[in-house]
């Protein structure tokens, strides 16, 4: 029934995880003396993170009878009328954020039992990951700026902790630290913005800043003829794209594969990619009114989607190829957001955290049955040795590539047809792009699915990586780590000769099953709800001229006849092109990808540094950090503090002394003598007049 949901039992959701990270990381951790076992760890996780799930679930039951909930929980201080509190806005997406990321969390910590049985943190990984759930829960549930930017914050740490998790290898030391400053540079534009809201709207509550928007839109950025609301939306977004991995802040999210699979899934799935553009999605009554920050999130997110995608082409680390599918995957949805079509945004948000997530499982549980190898090329012919993970990822591929009738096809289609109707600054090459990158998406995902479980058994043999088996056999740079020891075993990096794969036990591949329900069957079930009813009624709002969902909506005739009329339209067919391209390629013919290397050389050289990206990053910024710091060292530090400062006031001491050493003779009559002149001086300038003054 309508009404207010119970704010203590809330409070339960982001705590119940919370309680059972403190168990694992305070009591089975060698810092407090080991004092619960590996058991106890895990089971206190996963019952904190079910407990969580449970009450999730019903709170969305309870929002789809009419339940809301927003309100202040505590009080932290306020200042000068300021007040900074933490409190929770419960509705219909917060309530489906909720369950998206409880689920899919409870599922990573079910997996991570077999994943992680053999590593030496086994505890401490339980404790980061339900942390990290915590923080997520923690950002979506907010209802204030202050408690959405802790979240924020909350989330990088803790995903700086996971992947660095190995902190033992320099290459996750290094990919951990990479992240981290990448997101500074994100959050710090995210924390203008909030300044700029709070400065001018006088709160940091969401509902108060809403309701001053009117007021918002009308005022220019002091000293300049720019729009605030302009202004500050960017920088909201600047936030979302280094969270959400938005070029050219993306550079952090491939390198994340240095952490164990289980926090890749979660991460990349459900959690602080999401963040980003739950955030834009729950500030549509700001953005509906800067038609100029839509055009950039468009713009932004269309280069993500295309241009990522290539990269996932030339990925023979199996993680690194779902990586890049979900850099891809994000630019959809930044699309999405900058069309208006927030609804679709995180319609696609949702079905993308099941099939996601399913693939990263997938991809490692794929790795434990290579011994931890990671290398594509390495593979080949898993499907009879690895039934359960073999289906499961055939199903999570499909869904990927928006196959009719799973889930994936509703949300990708929708977001598709969301850009051709848009009519803002940028919608005509957001289109080709989202449209080009169906046919990317359907050939990396099927390239790799046919390397790792159709055709040759390349594993437990000496490879020299000719090239017949992919298209980036001179991958030195990116594959390095794919040999690296990746946690469990110091010593095996891969199937010994005569050793054959193995099917993962059941604490892996029932998440798998889990999730691949509702990588295939959720999109038809949601997508007239969410996107066509009353299911973000009075939580999503939309500008007067941005008619795109009501555009949608009088095109769409049910899931059914959605599926129908796919077979007329482009993305179908491209994705069928792009799934027969990857089969010619890799079973039929497999000496094309060595051709199109050859042929194609300086495009394979450009793709295969990433768009030089990182060096660019490593001369321009690094570079010019280093050289910045290099000048304030010998400019500022040796030149202007020690030069004039420390040894410049020492010389002046010195020149005085020596000026002061030529009256020092060191006998006494000359003292005494130079005292009975002083003393005459005095009596003559105190004597009475003619003698003194």
């Amino acid at each position: 029934m309508a009404g207010q949901l119970n704010p203590h039992l809330l409070l339960a959701v982001p705590l119940a995880p919370l309680a059972g990270s403190a168990i694992a990381g305070l009591l089975g951790t060698k810092f407090f003396g080991n004092v619960v076992g590996r058991k106890v760890s895990h089971t206190a996780t996963i019952l904190g993170v079910l407990i969580a799930t449970i009450i999730s679930f019903q709170t969305l039951l309870a929002v789809l009878d009419g339940a809301t909930y927003n309100g202040t929980l505590y009080n932290w201080m306020t200042v000068a009328g300021l007040k900074l509190e933490v409190g929770f806005m419960i509705d219909s997406l917060t309530a489906m954020m909720m369950c998206v990321v409880t689920f899919v969390s409870l599922m990573v910590h079910i997996y991570t039992i077999g994943y992680m049985k053999d590593d030496d943190g086994y505890n401490r990984f339980f404790s980061y990951i339900s942390l990290f759930t915590f923080s997520m829960l923690m950002l979506v549930m907010s209802n204030n700026f202050l408690q959405l930017f802790f979240g924020w914050e909350a989330v990088g740490l803790v995903s700086y902790l996971l992947i660095g998790f190995w902190y033992t290898r320099p290459t996750a030391i290094k990919a951990n630290m990479k992240a981290f400053l990448v997101n500074r540079v994100g959050d710090f534009g995210f924390i203008l913005g909030i300044g700029l809201l709070l400065a001018y709207a006088g709160s940091m509550n969401y509902n108060e800043v809403f309701a001053k928007r009117a007021e918002l839109a009308q005022l220019t950025l002091p000293g300049t003829d720019w729009m605030l609301l302009t202004v500050a939306c960017i920088c909201l977004f600047v936030g979302a794209m280094g969270k959400s991995a938005q070029f050219p802040l993306h550079v952090w999210l491939p390198d994340s594969m240095e952490g164990p699979t289980p926090i890749s899934a979660l991460i990349h799935a459900a959690t602080m990619v999401t963040a980003g553009i739950f955030m834009v999605t729950r500030m549509s009554p700001l953005f509906e009114l800067s038609d100029t920050a839509l055009s950039f999130i468009l713009v932004i997110g269309a280069i993500t989607a295309l241009f990522m995608g290539f990269l996932g082409t030339m990925q023979n680390d199996i993680k690194r190829v779902v990586a890049y599918s979900t850099l891809s995957q994000l630019g959809y949805m930044t699309v999405a957001l900058g069309a208006s079509a927030y609804s679709v945004a995180v319609f696609h948000l949702m079905t993308h955290a099941f099939f996601k997530a399913l693939l990263f499982l997938g991809a490692g549980s794929v790795i434990i049955g290579m011994h931890h190898d990671q290398d594509m090329r390495n593979m080949g012919g898993l499907r009879k040795y690895m039934p359960i993970t073999w289906i499961t990822s055939l199903l999570g591929s499909l869904a990927l590539i928006g196959t009719p009738f799973f889930s994936g096809f509703y949300s990708k289609d929708s977001i598709i047809e969301a850009a051709a109707e848009s009519h803002l600054a940028g919608s005509g090459f957001a289109y080709f792009a989202v449209l080009a990158s169906v046919f990317v998406t359907a050939f990396y995902s099927f390239r790799m699915y046919f390397m790792v479980f159709h055709g040759e058994e390349r594993f437990g043999k000496a490879h020299g990586h000719d090239d017949h088996h992919a298209p980036a056999a001179a991958h030195a740079a990116h594959d390095d780590h794919a040999h690296d020891d990746h946690g469990h075993d110091e010593h095996h990096h891969g199937l010994a000769p005569g050793q054959k794969p193995h099917e993962s036990p059941l604490v892996v591949t029932l998440p798998l099953v889990l999730l691949a329900i509702p990588s295939v069957i959720i999109g038809f079930f949601a997508i007239a709800p969410m996107l066509y009813g009353d299911f973000f009624k009075g939580v999503i709002f939309f500008g007067e001229n941005h008619k795109v969902m009501e555009e949608l909506a009088h095109e769409f005739h049910g899931p059914v006849a959605m599926v129908t009329h796919a077979f007329t339209s482009a993305p179908l067919w491209l994705a069928i092109a792009g799934v027969a391209v990857a089969y010619y390629c890799y079973m039929i013919n497999p000496r094309v990808p060595a051709w199109v290397k050859e042929k194609f050389s300086l495009i394979y050289t450009i793709l295969d540094n990433k768009y030089y990206m990182d060096k660019f990053n490593e001369i321009v910024f690094a570079g010019g950090a280093r050289l910045l710091g290099s000048g304030l060292s010998t400019v500022g530090d040796r030149g202007l503090i020690d030069g004039l400062f420390v040894n410049g006031s020492a010389k002046v001491v010195g020149w005085f002394s020596k000026f002061t050493r030529l009256w020092q003779s060191g006998y006494i009559y000359h003292y005494a003598f130079v005292m009975i002149i002083g003393v005459l001086g005095f009596l003559v300038w105190f004597m009475p007049f003619p003698f003194g003054k």
